[in-house]
């Protein structure tokens, strides 16, 4: 992805540049439209004023002494007679006050249209064509568009007209034009760069945030501090709080990994004693070095267990009807408490759906039964209840066993935390797994000692819906 500075660099360029293009083509039309209002209304008063020195009998002397003052330099005004440009026209004293007089011209035509007297420049190429409506036109005449203005004087039963080039409009137009364009195209320069800095400045906190982020170690996991606009507070904010998640599961792994170590520490310490007295021809040794490695072998298996659960991505819950899972896992671990003449009885409604991940939930029974068989003494009873209790989803687990001390309830579920009864080999793991499993699901986890011994085990869901 392109970065964030050429990218407003590049859009605010091109924005700025099309403001300009589209402001210069607005002027333009505005400004074409404009000088043509204005220069019509020129043309009209122009006429009304000649209309208003017309006389009904204005004389040949008055026509012929006009043709004179309309006479350019190199282009005759024409007074007619019968239809015919006299030439006895005087332009000794043609005069030129401006060079954009040759772009405008008037005439004046005799009621039927014939030509009366033709000012510079309608006369070059002919009459100019005569008016047959009153109001503006385009007109063309000598190869050129002409823009008139044509009215009739009642008074002197005469046609007038005026009119100016279509080049001069144009011209006109361009000029204008120019003159907003020039200061513009000036600017623009002054603009990108004004612009460019504006974009380095604004960026320049997320420069900083950035060479922060970069300069640190693996090991430094402190807060951002740096002082940022609104719009990065966000940002500052999410990566404080992934950096507080990560320090929080650091440090969950370090201390996983060293009560890992100790855990495993000791096992294996005693299973190299075991083996070494068995060496030395102690034959009992070997059922205790057995003993070592079943208790080990559970160490490992529960580790992975918190290790899976630890990296697995939330799955999305679905609706799962507990009562088959739970006859599911009492088959699979019947042959232990069989061999131990446990008796398991499950009891309650049999059918009690809830929201969960259907692996989860098995691994959860899972080790609330294998806990419970493991702590309950041999031709002891576990007994499982599955009810509906207001909202609830409840499974109950009870057992005979030696229950916890009271004291120990509310901490038995951290990791390698085992109850006061250390004749049962264990890793303390087990209700570990549940608590994660618990928190995980959205159920709650209740812990009670029973009378006169044994624990019971509360769970319970919020109510699935149909």
């Amino acid at each position: 992805m392109t970065s964030i500075r050429r990218y407003l660099t590049r859009t605010m360029a091109l924005v700025i540049a099309g403001a300009t293009l589209l402001v210069v083509t607005a002027a333009y039309l505005i400004t074409a439209h404009e000088t043509e209002e204005i220069l019509d209304a020129q043309l009209s008063l122009q006429s009304r004023v000649v209309a208003g020195l017309m006389e009904g009998d204005t004389s040949t002397e008055t026509y012929r002494r006009i043709a004179e003052r309309l006479t350019q330099p190199g282009h005759f005004a024409r007074f007619y007679q019968d239809g015919q440009p006299l030439s006895d026209v005087d332009s000794a004293n043609a005069e030129l006050y401006h060079h954009e007089e040759r772009k405008l011209s008037v005439g004046f035509w005799h009621q039927d249209g014939s030509p009366l007297l033709m000012g510079a420049v309608w006369s070059d190429a002919g009459p100019f064509p005569a008016p047959e409506e009153e109001g503006y036109a385009w007109v063309d005449y000598g190869g050129e568009k002409w823009r008139v203005f044509s009215m009739f004087d009642e008074s002197s039963r005469t046609w007038i007209r005026s009119g100016v080039k279509a080049s001069f409009m144009q011209e006109l137009e361009r000029k204008v034009t120019l003159g907003n364009f020039v200061p513009m195209l000036l600017a623009l320069p002054i603009l990108l760069l004004a612009m460019g800095w504006i974009v380095r400045r604004g960026l320049r906190p997320i420069g900083s945030l950035s060479r922060q982020v970069a300069s640190r170690g693996e090991r430094e996991l402190a807060f951002l501090d740096v002082e940022v606009p609104r719009e990065l507070t966000g940002l500052r904010k999410a990566i404080n709080e992934f950096i507080a998640r990560l320090r929080e599961t650091l440090e969950r792994e370090r201390r996983f990994t060293a009560d890992a170590a100790h855990e495993l520490r000791t096992p294996l310490a005693g299973l190299k004693i075991h083996l070494d007295n068995a060496r030395s021809g102690e034959r009992d040794s070997l059922e205790k070095a057995y003993q070592g490695v079943e208790r080990l072998q559970r160490v490992v298996e529960q580790l992975l267990t918190l290790a899976r659960l630890d990296r697995r991505e939330n799955r999305q819950a679905q609706t799962l009807d507990l009562y088959p899972l739970v006859l599911e896992m009492v088959a699979e671990l019947w042959p232990w408490a069989e061999s131990r003449d446990q008796q398991v009885t499950v009891k309650g409604v049999q059918a009690l759906p809830i929201r969960a991940d259907a692996a989860e939930a098995g691994i959860l029974v899972r080790n609330l039964l294998d806990n419970a068989l493991r702590y309950t003494p041999a031709s002891g009873r576990v007994e499982i209840e599955l009810s509906e209790v207001d909202d609830s989803a409840v499974l109950r687990v009870r057992d005979t066993g030696p229950g916890i001390s009271d004291d120990l309830l509310d901490t038995v579920t951290e990791r390698f935390r085992r109850g006061t009864d250390q004749r049962t080999t264990g890793s303390g793991l087990g209700l570990s797994i549940v608590a994660e499993l618990v928190e995980r699901q959205g159920a709650r986890l209740t812990l009670d000692n029973r009378q006169p011994h044994g624990l019971e085990v509360c769970l319970a869901w919020p109510r699935a819906d149909d």
